[in-house]
Order: C-alpha cells, then structure tokens, then sequence
C-alpha cells in the first residue's frame, strides 16, 4: 500500500498567524516543528492501519522547505523543495492508493478561515466549470485524475467543512475553530496529534470506500488575478485569454490534468513583478 501525505502548515493546530508560517518572520521555527510533529502523526496513523505501507511526505507549504527532515518519522520518505512536478502533491502517482492532506485552509474569500488564499496572494479566486476551487479543490481533482482518493483532511472548521463539500466520504479532522483570518480556538497540539493519528488509521482502513474526486473534460477554466501585470503575462500562455471581466483570465483544456499544470503556471507567472 502506498501513501502520499501532503502537508501545509496554515491549518496546523496552534498556528493562526503569519509570523509562525514565513521563514522571515520570528515565530517560524515554532510553526515548523509543530507541523513536523502532525506530519508525524499521521504518518503514525496510516502505519498502524497498515504496517508495510511506503509512505511518502509532501512538504507543501511555501518554499517546501519547513519540515524538519531529522525529526520526521524515519519510516516514511520526505520530498522537499522546488520547483518540481504536481507542486503541494510531488511523489503522488497512478500506483498510489491514498492522498492525505494535513494542516490544509479554506480557499481565497471564503471564510472566517484562519490563512485563507488560493495558493498566494495574487490569485483571489479559480473557477472549474464554474465551480470555485482552492487548493483543497484543485488538489484533490488532480489526485482524482490519477484515480487516487483523497481520504483525510486536517485543518481549521472551515477548511474541514470545504472537504467535507467536495469529498463527503473522506475524513475531516479540524484542529482548531476559525474566528477570523488570524484569530481561531485551537486544539491542544497533543489532543490534535492524537486525534490525527487515530483519524489517519481509520481513513487509510476506509479507503476503497472514499471515490476520488473527479472532473472530466474538456474543462473550461477562470482564474482571477490580483495583478493587471500578472493578467498582462498570463495572456502570453498560448490559449489562456483576457474574459470582459478585469481581473480575469479563461482557458479550455482537454483534462484535468492539463488545467491543473496551467494553474500552477499562472500561479508561479503571479509571483514575476514588474522589471
């Protein structure tokens, strides 16, 4: 049996502000080894439900570089750093059987959510056939393209209760209450880590029941961006287009897994300022 678990950090329990999530902020060490410690914790989980599992570690928040490599879990394998294939979910594949996604947050404008964006500050919103995803959506679709359930999620409520919309099978774990967009009730770390373990056990005992989340093309896609320089370069893409909407820019694609590329590229072409 084979485990990918992707793990951001907005939706770790105890963390509820910036300075614990940014590398140049001064509580960011702490943030680190409290998600190290759930990334733990659910490594734990999928072992004891299966004890021979290959489980592989997604760090998938920011530079990808948080957690703390000498205290993960040595029975599971870490991939660290960018750029690389498939972004928060590298290492996933057609031969994986389980996606879990720990420490995720609720998507762009939605809310109260403690740290809510899609991805960075520079995409407000990323519409599939209409639907509004964030990377809870986007990267549970692009699990399902390769026919890989998404069987737990942690996070805040409302991240908790995105998940629960899109994947109702799946197992919901959240850490802390969101009273705002830095402000929650939270979890003890240890009550969450518990609570994670036992919840990872069951999702990874359930997962031939919890369908992958899928969406067949062609896809129509819009994706509204912060920056009229972003818009400017996003139209240089051959097929992606200014709509009559100002913020956003539209594209077809043939798959899933052809959008999912597309939207990491605006989002990446987001970060590019003016020379």
């Amino acid at each position: 049996m084979k485990a990918l678990i992707s793990v951001d950090m907005e939706g770790i329990s105890g963390i509820v502000h910036s300075s614990e999530t940014n590398p140049e902020r001064y509580d960011y060490q702490r943030g680190r080894e409290l998600m190290t410690a759930e990334a733990n914790a659910v490594i734990a989980g999928v072992l004891d439900a299966e004890p021979t599992a290959d489980v592989l570690v997604a760090d998938a928040h920011g530079t990808f570089r948080n957690l703390l490599p000498e205290q993960l879990d040595r029975r599971a394998r870490l991939v660290r750093g960018k750029p690389r294939a498939l972004n928060m979910l590298a290492g996933l594949d057609e031969e994986t059987d389980a996606a879990l996604f720990v420490g995720y947050h609720v998507r762009a404008g939605e809310g109260p959510g403690v740290l809510a964006h899609t991805m960075n500050g520079e995409i407000l919103d990323v519409r599939v056939t209409g639907r509004s995803l964030g990377e809870i959506g986007l990267n549970a679709a692009m699990a399902g393209h390769l026919g890989v359930p998404v069987v737990l999620l942690s996070g805040d409520d409302a991240a908790c209760a995105e998940a629960a919309d899109l994947i109702p099978e799946a197992v919901t774990v959240p850490v802390k209450e969101a009273l705002g967009m830095a402000a929650a009730v939270t979890l003890h770390p240890e009550e969450a880590r518990d609570r994670l373990r036992r919840a990872a056990a069951d999702a990874v005992s359930r997962r031939r029941e919890i369908p992958p989340l899928s969406l067949t093309g062609p896809l129509d896609v819009e994706v509204d961006l912060a920056s009229p320089h972003t818009i400017d370069l996003a139209t240089l893409v051959p097929g992606v287009s200014r709509t009559a909407g100002a913020r956003t820019v539209a594209f077809t694609a043939p798959d899933y897994g052809t959008a999912y590329r597309l939207i990491l590229l605006l989002a990446q072409l987001a970060t590019i300022r003016p020379a």
